[in-house]
């Protein structure tokens, strides 16, 4: 029987390999499964015992009794080690009172395995204090290499919807995403790896203090708004989103992330109804004020 320190750090090490993104095993050598299955030699009943058939093991093989299969499958671990680092990423959040400070609380908050694989924080990127504020989903190869959200192809596709309705990162939008690090492999992040993170987002809103949001993906929505449809349905209705530290609430609106708009260009015309949205809604605010 393994020891309980063996498993545990076995656990462990399998728990941090999924967390890299590692959720494959892959064999040494290739397997052709297209390659029909061997058929197996038939057996010959032996004459000296009279036609029955008999198991004869190999010289030196002595059939060992395997261990009994679980019943149901163990947890991965307690609910209260998962949410320790939500705990831990929470209280460095509060903590910090300037966006200066919440970057470096976040550069140094090893609570996320996805830092381990990461090449950069992506902290944010355009003017702090803007009216709105953009946030996506996750960095990709490109926002990892430069340590900038949306600096790549779909970055560059942002820039050009918000230059539709007026608005630019280098004078009227703040951006930043609900993960600071690259999911390996581009990978969907998992829900510890964004209720981890989620604090710190949050308390990001709340000390750029912009008037008006905008989510952009249906990670980013979901997991702010806290609801479980998809982006299609959660698109193109305001809410008011709840400061959770400050009290109050921002105006937020959902669409479409640019990637998404890359791979369907057909929905871009539902993404430029949620950008005029967006624009009449600075109007009213400036209005307002």
């Amino acid at each position: 029987m393994i020891a309980a320190d063996a498993r545990s750090a076995a656990h462990a090490l399998l728990s941090w390999y999924v967390d890299a993104g590692v959720d494959e095993a892959i064999l040494p050598t290739p397997v052709d499964r297209l390659r029909p299955a061997a058929k197996p030699a038939a057996s010959t009943p032996s004459a000296a015992s009279g036609g029955a058939v008999r198991s004869i093991p190999s010289a030196g093989y002595a059939p060992q009794a395997l261990p009994p299969r679980p019943a149901a499958a163990a947890p991965r671990a307690p609910q209260a080690e998962l949410d320790r680092p939500a705990e831990a990423a929470r209280d460095a959040a509060r903590a910090a009172t300037t966006l200066e400070e919440l970057n470096a609380a976040i550069d140094g908050f090893d609570g996320c395995g996805l830092k381990i694989t990461a090449t950069n924080t992506v902290f944010a990127d355009g003017v702090a204090g803007a009216d709105v504020m953009v946030v996506g989903e996750a960095p990709g190869a490109d926002e990892d290499r430069q340590g900038k959200p949306f600096v790549g192809v779909s970055g560059q596709l942002l820039d050009r919807m918000l230059a539709s309705v007026g608005l630019s990162r280098s004078e009227t939008v703040y951006i930043t995403n609900i993960l600071p690090w690259r999911p390996p492999g581009n990978r969907q992040p998992t829900p510890a790896e964004i209720a981890t993170c989620i604090p710190f987002v949050e308390r990001h809103i709340e000390l750029a203090a912009p008037k008006v949001l905008l989510f952009a993906g249906g990670t980013s929505a979901k997991s702010l708004m806290g609801r479980k449809e998809g982006i299609t349905r959660l698109r193109g209705t305001w809410i008011d989103w709840p400061r959770p530290n400050l009290g109050g609430s921002i105006p937020a609106l959902a669409t479409y992330h640019p990637a998404y708009l890359l791979r369907s260009p057909g929905q871009k015309s539902s993404a430029w109804k949620d950008l005029l949205a967006l624009r009449r809604r600075l109007d009213e605010v400036a209005k307002a004020t």
